[in-house]
């Protein structure tokens, strides 16, 4: 099965789309820049969206559903919101057979819409502060379209809070751009850099805008979540006001945050190789997978009742499946469930019946390192989950690993124009906007962010020279 994947360092743009569609994640639909979502793909992006709401909800918010059609008057009140997503609005001007007396915008974002309804639920800082969320899927016409990663309807989660002071909207912001931190690391298996964005590059119509970038396994760039402080803009543009302690008037303070669907390409890019997918225990749809070997049918009498045993052992304390199929050889099944990523594959042969074992096979490993032998009995379950932890920390630590051997700190431009080609470049930059175009012009690398954490002291920018105060992480990205 992995000949009929294109190896990475061959074309890693092809490799990326033949694991999507051999691992069975997703297939292109009928219209362009759209995609389906196939049951294995969706399964995968149930568990991102688990791991999230889990933690969403841990800190206070509360989920709910707003409209997918907007009026187009709502996008036009906020300046910089308009101008930033009009070439990528989908408008409908007809409905019923009739032409609409206002054209309705299908969602980019929800901001809009949202403050709007905000106006009318918040009178009082009684009211405040509002934490809500909502799962739903938005439409952003994209020109140039991958699987996950750029769609031009994508499903996603965007947080949406207002604040009575700019304080607490601040402290919210950067609360979920941690909780995405939190989830990357522990769930995702994937190291990313918290950081700021650059004025040129934040949300359309934010003060502030926050990002978690990761490095794939191409050394591009992947923006994995972001965090937005909103500040009054769109309270003033929908009139978000509310009673203080004092009896009087204030606008709201408000953010709003987001993950995607293309967190599942940066799982596939992150960790996939040449065979095909590597998942994270945490997010796998299967973590372990059980295939019984047999060759006629008293063997199979005596397989199945051990791997029924070993089944039942497991059940509840990890997602499982059994690959009973009498189609397929073992070695088929093998092939395909590394293809799928399966972290975990249980091997149960006539031979290990006889001893008393399974064959554990771990996929984050090679060669002879990654199979061990398990007696049967109460120890097994125990092996199965520290097996799943090892896995799980093994990912993170060899992510880890790849990006620190491919992150540089350039001394000067013509080092710094070799860096971007080849992973993360760390270089002080003076803030200018002209310095920031003409390096994107010259390497076709963009500030990815400034780090949240930096290093005492300043410096001097790549570019021109002039004092910088801050380092900025650059790279080509997706």
């Amino acid at each position: 099965m992995a000949e009929q994947i294109t190896p990475r360092s061959e074309d890693y743009s092809r490799w990326y789309t033949d694991v999507i569609q051999k691992a069975d994640l997703a297939d292109y639909a009928p219209v362009k820049g759209c995609m389906v979502i196939k049951p294995y793909g969706f399964t995968l992006w149930e568990n991102i969206k688990e791991g999230l709401d889990t933690r969403f909800k841990a800190t206070g918010h509360v989920n709910a559903y707003f409209p997918l059609l907007i009026p187009l008057s709502f996008i036009q009140k906020e300046s910089e919101h308009v101008a930033g997503f009009s070439p990528e609005l989908a408008v409908v001007t007809h409905g019923g057979g009739k032409e609409l007396e206002e054209p309705l915008v299908v969602r980019p974002t929800s901001e809009t819409i949202i403050g709007h309804m905000y106006s009318n639920w918040i009178q009082s800082y009684r009211d405040l502060p509002v934490l809500i969320n909502q799962w739903a899927n938005v439409v952003r016409w994209e020109m140039r379209t991958r699987p996950f990663l750029r769609t031009t309807e994508f499903l996603w989660q965007e947080g949406h809070t207002a604040h009575a002071t700019a304080e607490e909207a601040r402290e919210e912001t950067m609360r979920m751009l941690d909780v995405y931190v939190d989830f990357a690391v522990d769930d995702a298996a994937i190291p990313v850099i918290p950081g700021r964005k650059s004025e040129s590059d934040k949300f359309a119509g934010a003060v502030n805008s926050y990002t978690i970038e990761a490095m794939m396994g191409d050394y591009k760039a992947l923006q994995s979540g972001t965090s937005h402080f909103l500040g009054q803009n769109f309270a003033r543009a929908f009139d978000i006001q509310f009673l203080d302690e004092n009896n009087e008037l204030q606008y709201v303070w408000t953010t709003s945050w987001g993950v995607s669907t293309r967190m599942v390409g940066a799982v596939v890019m992150t960790h996939g190789d040449d065979q095909g997918l590597i998942l994270p225990p945490k997010l796998a749809p299967h973590q372990v997978v059980i295939v019984p070997i047999w060759t006629d049918e008293e063997q199979r009498t005596r397989v199945f009742e051990v791997v029924e045993q070993v089944r039942k052992g497991l059940q509840g304390q990890v997602r499982i499946h059994v690959d009973d199929r009498d189609a397929y050889s073992p070695g088929w099944k093998f092939n395909e469930w590394e293809m799928r990523g399966v972290p975990l594959r249980i091997e149960i042969g006539p031979r290990d019946v006889e001893q008393g074992q399974v064959v554990l096979a771990r996929r984050d490993l090679e060669g002879r390192a990654r199979k061990r032998m398990v007696p049967l009995g109460d120890g097994l379950e125990e092996a199965v989950q520290s097996t799943l932890d090892e896995i799980q920390d093994n990912l993170y630590q060899q992510a880890l690993a790849f990006r620190e051997e491919h992150t540089y700190y350039p001394d000067d431009y013509e080092a710094f124009q070799e860096a971007v080609t080849k992973g993360f470049a760390y270089a002080w930059w003076c803030g200018d906007a002209e310095c920031e175009a003409q390096i994107k012009e010259d390497t076709k690398a963009t500030i990815r962010c400034i780090p949240l954490e930096q290093e005492p002291g300043t410096g001097t920018c790549i570019r021109c020279a002039g004092e910088a105060e801050e380092r900025a992480v650059f790279a080509r990205a997706y």
